[in-house]
């Protein structure tokens, strides 16, 4: 725990103070390099900017989970050209964050089925205001989820299928984890990640208790052989999950006892009543600081 501390810090803070908006304005994408890792039975993982991209080939089409930023819309085509010559036909959204849906209109004008929890929907069309109190705009048309779902769905190509399970309230109000049983692969978006904070959309609707029944949700279907996709970061394992799990209610029980105790913020992060550092960014979460 302590060793995630500390090679974590920088990169909570990171999270903390900035939006994926702020995150695109500032990268140069030209540079940007998409790099393919095949996961076997025709299906990849794509790292580019944004969050982690994952892809299902079939003989007549491909799945995709999440779309990155917008300008990188090209960059993966590109990528996904050099594994097949199908054409995208459905692309999955894990939650509703711009790093994760800034590609959706480009391909919803391309023609491709955007399929999502129904809550990605409302929150695309009727954007809530910000941490600084601004709304954003709205999505534009294209970029709306036209395949909605509630709790579960299963889409297919000849060949893969994907499964969309939803996890109600954990990073958002919209996320869902998709499985590839073919390949036991599970792209898991934003609800989880090794060497990473717990990371909460609140006023997205995201709570410490939907990560952690979430994170159990897709480890009860994992095996030790599944390869995990997670929003940001490198492959992972059932292991790494079950760790990041296990950090997670360690976080929850400490913060939950020093609740109990009447401790204040400023005490809560004190040295020596907690992890200070993961503390901090547990309680900027509950008071509805985005990270």
């Amino acid at each position: 725990m302590r060793h995630f501390v500390g090679t974590a810090a920088a990169a909570a803070i990171a999270l903390i103070a900035g939006t994926a908006v702020n995150a695109a304005q500032q990268q140069d994408f030209s540079k940007v390099e998409v790099k393919t890792t095949d996961l076997g039975h025709s299906t990849y993982m794509l790292e580019g900017a944004g969050g982690n991209v994952t892809v299902a080939v079939g003989s007549n089409g491909v799945i995709m989970v999440d779309s990155e930023f917008a300008p990188m819309h090209d960059k993966l085509k590109a990528a996904i050209a050099a594994v097949t010559k199908q054409p995208v036909r459905y692309l999955i959204n894990t939650h509703y964050h711009g790093d994760h849906t800034g590609g959706n209109a480009a391909f919803g004008n391309e023609g491709v089925v955007i399929v999502a929890q129904r809550n990605i929907k409302n929150r695309l069309a009727n954007p809530s205001p910000g941490a600084n109190g601004q709304t954003p705009a709205a999505a534009p048309p294209a970029a709306i989820p036209t395949s909605l779902y509630t709790d579960k769905m299963t889409v297919a190509v000849a060949g893969p299928s994907a499964q969309l399970v939803h996890i109600a309230n954990a990073h958002t109000d919209g996320d869902s984890f998709v499985y590839f049983p073919e390949a036991n692969v599970m792209a898991v978006g934003d609800t989880g990640g090794p060497n990473r904070y717990p990371n909460m959309d609140v006023r997205g609707g995201g709570s410490i208790d939907g990560l952690i029944a979430g994170t159990q949700a897709y480890l009860d279907m994992a095996n030790d052989r599944t390869k995990f996709v997670p929003g940001h970061g490198p492959l992972a394992t059932k292991a790494d999950f079950q760790a990041y799990h296990d950090m997670l209610v360690k976080i929850r029980a400490s913060v939950a006892k020093l609740k109990t105790e009447g401790k204040t913020e400023d005490q809560a992060v004190a040295p020596g009543l907690c992890d200070a550092e993961i503390v901090r960014v547990r309680l900027e979460q509950r008071t509805g600081r985005r990270g």
